[in-house]
């Protein structure tokens, strides 16, 4: 990998890009995708569980909690709120009598579905107004980088 790329001083007047750099447009990126998923009006916290739900399948609370970074007693109130909402529910662990896993509902897959065909859609959006090898360059360097982290998991 070239030195530029791994440097995180500011970018020289070569026109290479900085790790800072990078890390800025991945943020920028992020935060424009999620503002643009407006399904079911959900919280940040309640769309990012949902979403692990609705892509890992069902989760004990506790696991979900510590997959989110967040505590068991706030994990119970967001699952909690969920539930109200009809996206999620409680269901016995066939594998574990005592225990109870949370699950989407329908409603829950119908709304975790908009909301990634509404994110898909902004950056397809992003991507179209690129140039060709721009569009080329993201190809290839965000599926690298998914295969990256999840050889880190």
């Amino acid at each position: 990998m070239h030195k530029r790329v791994m440097d995180s001083g500011p970018a020289e007047t070569s026109g290479e890009t900085s790790v800072e750099d990078l890390m800025i447009a991945v943020e920028q990126l992020v935060r424009h995708v999620r503002r643009s998923a407006t399904a079911g009006g959900l919280s940040t916290a309640a769309s990012s569980a949902l979403g692990r739900l609705g892509r890992e399948g069902p989760q004990r609370l506790t696991e979900l909690a510590r997959a989110e970074n967040a505590t068991q007693p706030n994990m119970t109130q967001l699952v909690t709120r969920m539930e109200r909402a009809g996206l999620v529910r409680r269901v016995a662990d066939r594998t574990d009598g005592r225990g109870v896993l949370v699950e989407v509902t329908e409603l829950g897959e119908e709304v975790f579905r908009e909301r990634r065909a509404e994110r898909a859609e902004a950056l397809g959006q992003l991507v179209a107004a690129l140039s060709e090898p721009e569009r080329q360059a993201v190809r290839v360097a965000l599926p690298a980088l998914a295969r990256a982290i999840q050889e880190r998991s």
